[in-house]
């Protein structure tokens, strides 16, 4: 049996204009998602998918054939969108499948599916590794987008990411802060579709070497900040720049006017997490009443 993992994702800056550039610092969650491939003596293969709770939410059987893969499921989306990721694994790989009959795969996530930490990158990262192909290739002919997301699956830290003429780069970091005791994850009890988000983004985008160096120039702040008063200050002109390029309304001018500290968006906005800063009692007692009930620690969500 072979078993591989990788790990969730969450987009601290450069929301959206990475697409374009800019540097984003990223964060490996702690959560990510487990894929174990057992060796069948039948020409297909047999899938299942569990949640974070031990449920089957997906399962199908594929039939291997010459260079085909089919599904008896032909209107499941899900079953479509396996068939073309395998089927690109392959093309970059033609010796992928084709050293056993068949094969039992097994794919279980360690998060909801709905926290929108990477359930498509970890899955997808999986794949590459069990195809023996680059991660990167693949997401770019299936999933697109800028590939952050499959960086963070398969690092162990923060990260700096950017792309240069197409190629990612990718710089290890660390983020030891001495506040990070104030930094914490709610989720927004919706999950935001990143292709929406992607398409808002390049249909308001203008003046974006501007915007990309202003972008640069906070990343570059924050991962340097020594404070939460500076931290706070940076996270805020964050969420009013990008705000400004996509001509959204920051989240907490839209839903959180009276709360005290701040609070950032991370990837697509208007679902999934927020980073919010404050005191473990007041963040806790603030999103709760207000039917926020999925707090996570920094230290519990990122690595």
């Amino acid at each position: 049996m072979q078993t591989f993992y990788s790990h969730g994702k969450l987009l601290l800056t450069a929301e959206y204009v990475v697409l374009d550039g800019a540097k984003a610092f990223a964060l490996p969650t702690k959560f990510g998602q487990i894929l174990t491939v057992e060796f069948i003596n039948e020409p297909k293969i047999s899938w299942k998918s569990i949640d974070n709770k031990g449920n089957i939410w997906f399962s199908d059987e594929f039939t291997l054939s010459n260079k085909e893969i089919t599904s008896s499921q032909i209107a499941n989306n899900i079953s479509k969108r396996l068939i073309e990721i395998l089927l690109t694994a392959k093309a970059l790989n033609p010796e992928f499948l084709t050293k056993e009959k068949g094969y039992k795969v097994t794919s279980t996530l360690e998060f909801p599916n709905n926290w929108g930490l990477g359930s498509s990158s970890t899955l997808l990262n999986n794949i590459a590794q069990w195809a023996n192909i680059n991660v990167f290739e693949l997401s770019n002919k299936t999933f697109g987008g800028s590939g952050y997301d499959v960086a963070c699956a398969q690092n162990n830290s923060p990260i700096l990411y950017s792309l240069d003429k197409g190629k990612p780069i990718i710089k290890a970091l660390s983020f030891n802060k001495i506040f990070v005791d104030k930094l914490f994850f709610v989720h927004l009890n919706r999950k935001q579709d990143s292709r929406e988000a992607i398409k808002t983004y390049q249909s308001n985008k203008h003046n974006i070497e501007t915007i990309i160096t202003k972008v640069n120039t906070i990343t570059n702040k924050i991962i340097k900040a020594n404070t939460i008063d500076d931290f706070e200050i940076l996270i805020a002109n964050h969420e009013t720049l990008i705000g400004t390029i996509t001509k959204q309304i920051p989240i907490k001018q839209r839903l959180f006017s009276d709360y005290k500290n701040q609070i950032k968006s991370l990837g697509g906005w208007n679902g999934d997490f927020v980073l919010v800063t404050g005191t473990k009692e007041y963040v806790t007692h603030y999103f709760k009443q207000k039917g926020y009930n999925t707090i996570l620690s920094f230290k519990d969500m990122i690595l």
